[in-house]
């Protein structure tokens, strides 16, 4: 008698049944907005991941999907998140940092801290939510919605509050390329200066180039470095973050029993991905599909984010999370201009 199969027909099918619809969904989703982004990049700059959020929102508020549909694409969404996060670190050599110099990195390390603090303290003055201004303060300090992503499982935020920290890194990114030239010329920086200070200022890869391309083409290889040495503080600021919430939240009786990593999974693939595109294991012409690797994952993960998100819970927040955002960003602009311009 020949051995069984280790997995059944009859597995396989029931397997395929409740994974084939969420992943066909999402594969849809995630490169209908990349295209869609792509259309769009000479008329304005828009992130793929902000695409698929307000679709997300959209397809959700609309009740098109099925209930058990739609719970089987949110836990894939967020495994493909995590998977995003992870493979950030591919975009990153310790070396391009290096080389920056010290008056460089010392800038871009007092920008993030003092955002990434100061945006949570405006939070807390504004009667708002701690889980939105950590949201808000990573994705202003660090590198936009992909921030908030890694730094969500720590919010304790609704997904309300989410989405609406996803919409206000994108609203600020994109006054961001109109305004902050003319302050580099107003300060007539030079090309090298002004990319360090819209690598510093602005919040998402693609608005860096935006903005810094606005005041000169040669800006944009010095605002990417700078703007990807933010992304190194990712996994440390996670880290920290994630330890400290264990110090000081509550331990319930079910997690006592569970045990969880001191440095999340995806945090701890983030470094080991950055380290081995530092020693140069990672082929060149394996990056660029590394990069839209992550950005499909994230762009996934933004997606089902967005289709648990309620309009009408969206509008019972009200204006102080928009004046939060306005506020934080002129704080992460000043706070990025006046250390350029004592620095550089």
């Amino acid at each position: 008698m020949p051995q069984s199969l280790p997995l059944s027909t009859d597995a396989i099918s029931k397997f395929a049944k409740r994974w084939a619809p969420p992943t066909l969904l999402i594969c849809v989703v995630v490169v209908s907005t990349r295209l869609f982004a792509e259309r769009l990049k000479d008329v304005v700059s828009l992130s793929p991941l902000v695409v698929a959020v307000v679709v997300g929102i959209i397809i959700g508020n609309a009740s098109l999907l099925p209930a058990r549909i739609a719970k089987d694409t949110k836990t894939l969404g967020k495994k493909l998140l995590r998977t995003g996060v992870a493979l950030l670190g591919f975009r990153l050599a310790l070396g391009d940092v290096a080389d920056l110099g010290p008056a460089t990195i010392f800038c871009v390390v007092a920008v993030v801290l003092a955002t990434f603090f100061g945006t949570q303290w405006l939070a807390k003055v504004f009667g708002l939510s701690k889980g939105l201004g950590l949201l808000l303060g990573t994705g202003y300090a660090i590198c936009g919605a992909s921030a908030i992503a890694a730094m969500e499982p720590n919010a304790d935020a609704e997904p309300e509050e989410v989405a609406y920290a996803l919409s206000l890194v994108t609203l600020c990114g994109t006054l961001s390329i109109a305004i902050l030239p003319p302050i580099g010329r107003l300060f007539s920086m030079s090309e090298s200066t002004f990319g360090v200070f819209a690598g510093a200022a602005v919040h998402d890869v693609a608005q860096v180039v935006a903005t810094s391309s606005a005041y000169a083409a040669a800006s944009v290889k010095t605002a990417a470095v700078v703007k990807l040495s933010r992304v190194v503080m990712l996994a440390p600021m996670v880290t920290l973050t994630s330890m400290h919430r264990r110090r000081i939240r509550p331990i319930s009786e079910a997690e006592a029993t569970t045990k969880t990593a001191l440095v999340p999974l995806f945090v701890a693939c983030f470094l080991v991905a950055m380290l081995l595109r530092t020693v140069h294991v990672v082929p060149k012409a394996w990056i660029s599909p590394l990069k839209t690797a992550d950005t499909l994952c994230l762009a996934a993960g933004m997606f089902t984010l967005g289709t648990g998100t309620s309009l009408r819970e969206l509008r019972r927040l009200g204006g102080r999370p928009l004046l939060l955002g306005l506020v934080a960003w002129m704080l992460v602009a000043g706070v990025s201009l006046g250390l350029v311009l004592v620095t550089q």
